[in-house]
């Protein structure tokens, strides 16, 4: 019996070589009819017998490309209409309201991969070879439908054996839009110093550039390549003269750089590489895998100096194939820009703003038309035999991947993020599109970049926001310019929206007991909070539990310079007169006694509750890290501090322990800003100045005072449970981007029957804030019967 459906596929399936895909299955199942790409998916009109069709059907979700990502298939009946054959028309650019999935950038695929290094192929060693599989998407679309008019593929007309694959459905490059070769697509170019730009054209002028780069590399030069989402600082990563020339350039100290090599293989060189961490390292996504160092390596210094963990990526773009399988070695892959600055996308404004990095530039004319830097992401291991990818930064690969949060309302949202690794969230129908990371917004040109992204999300998914979520922070960038819109304003507290987002991701309704714990977050009594346990719903909240306040002397001067949040710390605990806390006193000079009198007076000194903050005191007191060069390096160092020291348990009597106390309330306290619970982690820090003063190694004071923490959320997730019945547990913030603590945390809390939920698809940091944001915009305004 014959039969006519008009299906609607909807999810990542533009510029993934869906249409050809479905093609192929049609000619399989002998379905007529055909198939196009239209604003709101992927539409099919089916003809053929009804027991095929049902087949061919299933094969759209089964079996679709790699890089595809179906989200809902549905069908309705239509007349027949008698097609002899099946067909791919012209994208459908009639108007209609919902908006396409676009796929993010892709890897070059194994195919493309073989005739890149094939002397036999037209494309042999051309560095810009795609087909539907992989290659540029996001960042050179500039509106949707993605067809090749509407990207920055639409200046290279191609030739007559581009055309042909273009146009042939059994072709893998049939609607490859950024389809080209040597004769008519883009090209590499090369400038050194202040010499002029020339251009590889063709195959001997590409490879005279690709040749000339790699004799740079080896003589320790720095080169600034052009990707897919900007500019990279790219140096020989064994050479250690190179690698310290470069972190002084780039006014970058202490951070750890990431690394490319060949495949697999050659990453196991470097670091351990279980089986998911190398599906990480082959996947479209391409990020950059934080991945555990080799016990048994030399390695350069200046390369990640005092880290467990080193960033290892694979090439993405067939010029880093090229590059990495010329030079022969492991390359340093770092952002191209200055230390808190956007990376650069631009070849003209790279030239400017890298002249003083850079020794050479290899760019190209292809137009980047959105700004993206790497992913990097990092494999949880749980306890309980459970893993999960943990996101560290999400970017190219990921971005603009849509998060699913139901809307019944349709309402249209804008969220504006937080200050410090920001993304913003935009809202349309059932789907957010979190951007991708932008970065601190106190810099102007990130700020810069805000607005662009902003302007490019908006004008891709053809949103009008009718309400802006921000932050409760009055002084956030963010926050004043949303106050200035002339649209409804939702505050969202940053702990809450942290809370948030792993409901969102998790499409949790019910209450949780969600902890968040990272280095600052307004407070609505104008504390900085950053340790808190708070019972949510999407909602709202109460705070049942924080830590106690300690004071911050300076402010933000407390961040940069720790020993003054050590001071603070033991000022509050009383420990400033313990024989271990003279050193401290000693380290900080004449800031002692200004510490003093700030906190005293209780002049330009917060108080706060954060976590981050706690783990600053601790690793400046132990020494571990006493002047910051980046946000974090105290925490991430205190942890690297426990690296090798055996996994056996600790001795049960010398285990650090917090305190957990009633709070006191106000005549003016409400739940909002007054917790029933009070952790104080004044018993740790004394039982780690004890064991500093009895010569007990750091490493071993670091385990005790992470297990301390550990062992504090397991309590507080106990007495939320045996108070209120609330047994899901959510964990977020920045504090758990900290391996150490997520795992065990996460395992004690899993075996102790207590369902856990964290972030999946964004990081804990405040990247996911905005995502959060919106989660509670929408469910403060959406209509319940």
């Amino acid at each position: 019996m014959l039969t006519a459906l008009r299906i609607q596929v909807n999810g990542i399936v533009q510029g993934v070589g869906f249409r050809p895909f479905v093609y192929r299955e049609a000619k399989r199942h002998l379905v007529n009819g055909w198939v196009l790409n239209a604003a709101d998916g992927v539409t099919i009109h089916a003809e053929g017998d009804e027991d095929l069709v049902d087949q061919f059907i299933l094969q759209l979700s089964e079996n679709a490309p790699a890089a595809a990502q179906v989200k809902t298939i549905e069908m309705k009946e239509v007349p027949l209409e008698h097609f002899e054959s099946f067909e791919i028309r012209f994208s459908d650019e009639s108007a209609v309201e919902e908006t396409t999935l676009v796929s993010p950038d892709l890897a070059t695929c194994d195919d493309c991969l073989a005739e890149l290094f094939s002397p036999k192929n037209r494309r042999y060693r051309y560095p810009f070879i795609n087909c539907t599989n992989c290659g540029p998407r996001f960042t050179i679309i500039d509106s949707l439908p993605y067809d090749r008019p509407r990207t920055s593929m639409k200046d290279f007309t191609m030739c007559d054996a581009c055309r042909h694959e273009y146009e042939h459905p059994e072709n893998r490059r049939f609607h490859a839009q950024p389809d080209a070769c040597f004769e008519c697509g883009p090209h590499i170019s090369f400038k050194e110093g202040d010499g002029p730009v020339t251009w590889g054209n063709t195959l001997e002028e590409s490879d005279a550039i690709l040749t000339r780069g790699v004799e740079l590399l080896h003589a320790g030069k720095i080169l600034a390549v052009k990707g897919l989402g900007g500019f990279h600082l790219v140096c020989d990563a064994q050479n250690e003269e190179a690698l310290a020339e470069l972190r002084l350039r780039k006014r970058r100290e202490g951070k750890g750089f990431a690394v490319m090599v060949a495949d697999v293989d050659a990453a196991r060189e470097w670091a351990q590489v279980n089986d998911e961490e190398a599906d990480l390292l082959k996947s479209p996504a391409r990020p950059i895998v934080l991945l555990r160092k080799r016990a048994d390596v030399a390695y350069p210094v200046g390369l990640a100096d005092r880290l467990p963990e080193l960033g290892v990526m694979l090439p993405t773009t067939p010029l880093q194939h090229l590059l990495v399988h010329d030079f022969g070695g492991i390359l340093v892959m770092t952002s191209g820009n200055l230390h808190d600055e956007p990376i650069q996308t631009d070849d003209a404004q790279a030239y400017e703003a890298l002249a003083g990095v850079a020794d050479a530039f290899i760019g190209n004319d292809r137009a980047i038309l959105s700004r993206y830097d790497d992913s990097v992401v990092r494999l949880i291991e749980l306890d309980t035999n459970m893993k999960f990818v943990q996101l560290v930064r999400r970017a190219r690969g990921y971005a603009p991947q849509a998060l699913e949060l139901p809307n019944p309302d349709g309402l249209q949202v804008f969220a504006t993020g937080p200050e410090q690794k920001n993304t913003f969230a935009l809202v349309n129908g059932d789907r957010t599109f979190v951007s991708q990371h932008i970065g601190d917004m106190e810099n102007a040109e990130t700020s810069d970049a805000w607005f662009e992204a902003k302007r490019t999300y908006e004008r891709l998914f053809e949103a009008k926001p009718q309400l802006v979520a921000c932050d409760l922070h009055p002084e956030y960038l963010t926050s004043k310019w949303a106050a200035g819109q002339e649209l409804p304003v939702e505050q969202v507290q940053h702990h809450h929206a942290h809370i948030a987002a792993v409901m969102g991701e998790n499409e949790l309704d019910e209450a949780v007991c969600g902890i968040a714990f990272d280095g600052t977050g307004y407070g609505p009594d104008g504390a900085i909070w950053g340790g808190e346990v708070l019972l949510a719903n999407r909602q709202t909240y109460e705070r049942f539990a924080n830590f106690a306040y300690v004071p911050m002397p300076g402010g933000a001067a407390a961040i940069k310079h720790p020993l003054r949040m050590a001071y603070g710390v033991l000022w509050a605990f009383e420990l400033l007169e313990h024989p271990a806390a003279q050193d401290v006193i000693a380290a900080l000079g004449d800031a002692a006694p200004v510490c003093e009198q700030m906190v005293e007076r209780a002049l330009n000194t917060p108080m706060t509750s954060s976590v981050g903050r706690l783990f600053d005191a601790a690793s400046a007191i132990l020494g571990v890290c006493v002047e910051p060069t980046y946000e974090g390096e105290g925490a991430i160092l205190l942890e690297a501090e426990m690296t090798g020291l055996p996994d056996e348990a600790e001795d049960p009597d010398r285990a650090y322990h917090l305190a957990i106390t009633k709070n006191i309330a106000t005549h003016e306290s409400t739940a909002l800003d007054t917790s029933v619970l009070l952790l104080d982690a004044a018993p740790v820090f004394e039982a780690l100045l004890d064991d500093k003063a009895a010569g007990v190694p750091a490493a071993v004071i670091a385990r005790r005072f992470h297990d301390a923490f550990v062992e504090g959320i397991v309590q507080v997730a106990q007495l939320v449970d045996m108070m209120y019945g609330i047994s899901l547990v959510t964990l977020s913030g920045g504090v758990f981007m900290n391996r150490y603590l997520m795992q065990n945390a996460a395992s004690r809390l899993a075996n102790g029957g207590f369902s856990v939920a964290v972030n999946r698809e964004l990081p804990p940091n405040d990247a996911s804030v905005s995502f959060g944001q919106a989660v509670v915009a929408l469910a403060r305004n959406t209509q319940t019967d």
